[in-house]
């Protein structure tokens, strides 16, 4: 059974005041770091806002991770409370079911868990492993859309499969279906894989993550040859170790592969369905070691057919220097993500805000927007990410403008107590994290009856 005690399940609601905090930071500013996150604090930056390449040198730093120091609290808006809601081993995605009941990705013990909690309550009522010795489990889908899905699929590390399924089961009715038998040839570096639906359920999409940092070992083609190996792929699919990687890739519900629906996409961690428009999004980890500043990570609607510029080119047509002049023909291809978030702040984490009723639910104003989980810098002087923020969304596109909304984790320059990962939406509006370094997941409430906590 999961670890629990009094003290860790006792609520840190803390209410930042906005004022100054609220303004927009741009230019260099927006790059800054952890020092100057507060909830209420608003972003937005540009690609004229990135240095030079090696403007700074690389850098590692990883965070020591410690127990939650006394007295440390978490810190959102007015109005907003933010409290445990329960215990795991290492939670990393969330996905919460038509009728309510939240799938948690575990995936260091390869398993899935569900928590069972009543509306308002402020811990789950019931704790049950639905399925167990998976492979590196992360994406969670459920399938067809609508109140009676028959079906939970699992994204694994290199491989998608399926559990029947009936609303209100706690554990898997039976061994897992495969899907889709191997993703790609290499499943290492990055791991984690997404899996979403699109609207019509026609279309399974699945984030698969580059095996390196820039592509250094597949070899560079001639342009003659890179022509050739274009014509039969997607727009800016790399090859060797690489085919099928940095990739968003298409199948049939079935498993029946339909290509690479876009490319370039260097790690897409968090894949999901805009319920508003229908169209995909990805938050992604772009590359490292080209200084503190860039590039930056992203959050991007996913165009069918597109390509966003790994490995040889950054957003839009900036050259990674370590590729220079491979893929020319590539340059004005590149699509141009949506929302750039400061460097090296590590998006894994996506959930669009849907609730319009509830004990929890937000205000009206947050209604499609977007909440992303930042797990934070480990390779950047100064810490970035850390952090719960809000991305801006009018009539189904993104402002570019992102605002903090939970801050606290960071202790000092060396040190962190927690790192969010998966974000979701509960049944009664009340916004849910995974924390997968302090084994939590997290419930941020609005409103005196949202944070039913004593």
């Amino acid at each position: 059974m999961p670890y629990k005690s009094a003290w860790a399940l006792a609520p840190v609601a803390v209410l930042a005041a906005c004022g100054v905090a609220c303004q927009v930071r741009t230019g260099a500013a927006a790059l800054d770091d952890w020092r100057t996150d507060a909830p209420g604090v608003v972003r937005h930056i540009v690609a004229a806002d990135m240095p030079a390449p090696f403007a700074t040198p690389p850098s590692a730093s990883p965070a020591a991770v410690t127990p939650r120091p006394k007295g440390a609290t978490l810190k959102t808006l007015p109005g907003f409370t933010v409290a445990v809601f329960a215990k795991l081993d290492h939670p990393r995605q969330l996905r919460v079911a038509p009728n309510g009941d939240v799938f948690v990705a575990e995936t260091d013990a390869g398993r899935i868990t569900i928590l069972r909690a009543a509306d308002g309550a402020s811990a789950p009522a019931t704790t049950s492993v639905f399925a167990e010795t998976l492979k590196g489990p992360f994406g969670i889908a459920f399938y067809p859309a609508g109140p009676h899905p028959q079906w939970v699929y699992v994204a694994n590390n290199n491989s998608v499969v399926r559990f029947a399924y009936r609303a209100g089961d706690l554990k898997a009715r039976g061994a897992p279906q495969t899907v889709v038998a191997k993703l790609a040839d290499t499943s290492g570096y990055h791991t984690t894989r997404d899996v979403d639906f699109s609207a019509d359920g026609r279309t399974m999409l699945v984030s698969v993550g580059s095996g390196s940092n820039v592509a250094e070992e597949v070899g560079v083609k001639t342009p003659s040859d890179a022509v050739a190996w274009q014509a039969g792929h997607a727009p800016g699919a790399a090859w060797g170790q690489e085919i099928n990687r940095a990739d968003v890739l298409a199948f049939s519900p079935e498993g029946e592969a339909r290509g690479v629906f876009a490319a370039g996409i260097r790690n897409c961690v968090s894949l999901r369905f805009n319920p508003t428009t229908g169209e995909p999004w990805c938050v992604v980890n772009e590359r490292d070691s080209l200084g503190d500043n860039l590039p930056p990570d992203y959050v991007t609607r996913v165009r069918a057919g597109g390509f966003y510029g790994w490995p040889w080119y950054y957003i839009g047509a900036h050259q990674d220097p370590r590729l220079k002049n491979q893929r020319l023909d590539l340059a004005a291809k590149v699509t141009v993500p949506d929302v750039l978030l400061q460097p090296h702040s590590a998006p894994l984490g996506l959930a669009f805000y849907t609730a319009r009723s509830g004990g929890a639910a937000f205000p009206a104003a947050y209604f499609g927007d977007a909440f992303v989980g930042l797990h934070g810098s480990w390779n950047r002087a100064k810490r970035t990410g850390y952090k719960i923020v809000r991305l801006k969304v009018r009539g189904g596109v993104p402002t570019g403008d992102y605002e903090d909304f939970v801050t606290g984790f960071v202790t000092d320059d060396k040190s962190v107590w927690g790192r969010p990962v998966g974000v979701a939406v509960a049944h009664d509006g009340a916004l849910l994290f995974a924390d997968d370094s302090g084994d939590t997941v997290w419930r941020v409430a609005y409103g005196a009856r949202g944070a039913n906590a004593k």
